[in-house]
């Protein structure tokens, strides 16, 4: 369980990973050497889970978003097909999902040439994949990582 304390640390450490110690601490009320070990102990309590610098992707020449809904034949029970998803690179996010498809992934890629060959020759060739129908995003209003905590 989080305390309100582990709150307001957690929620300064979403804004901004990189914050020192000792400014956090001047938000929270404590010393740097307990928020230190405050956020240890979220890590070893698999709370925070890694820190991660998010990058521009049109900066990075991947201008293309797109969600993928995969269908597969494999078994209720089955999970390789989404292990197998989660080693593509281009892949940023599987999830194993109700209804007719069974996992929607997000991909980033350069362009449609690069999303056709991502299908083709990544994601197609997984033995248990059926088909795949695909979104293009046109324009993002907002993306985070962010939970919001009370």
């Amino acid at each position: 369980m989080i305390d309100r304390t582990d709150k307001k640390i957690l929620n300064v450490l979403q804004e901004n990973a990189r914050r020192a110690n000792k400014d956090i601490a001047g938000d929270v009320g404590m010393v740097p050497s307990a928020i230190s070990e405050r956020i240890k102990k979220l890590k070893e309590r698999g709370v925070i889970k890694k820190f991660e610098t998010r990058l521009d992707p049109v900066k990075v020449e991947k201008n293309l978003l797109a969600f993928v809904y995969v269908t597969t034949n494999e078994q209720v029970n089955g999970w390789d097909t989404g292990h197998k998803l989660s080693e593509v690179e281009e892949i940023q996010e599987v999830y194993n999902v109700a209804g007719e498809d069974c996992y929607l992934i997000k991909v980033r890629v350069k362009d449609t040439k690069g999303l056709s060959d991502l299908l083709r020759e990544k994601i197609g060739v997984i033995e248990t994949v059926v088909s795949t129908r695909t979104t293009i995003v046109l324009d993002t209003y907002k993306e985070t990582c962010n939970i919001k905590l009370d």
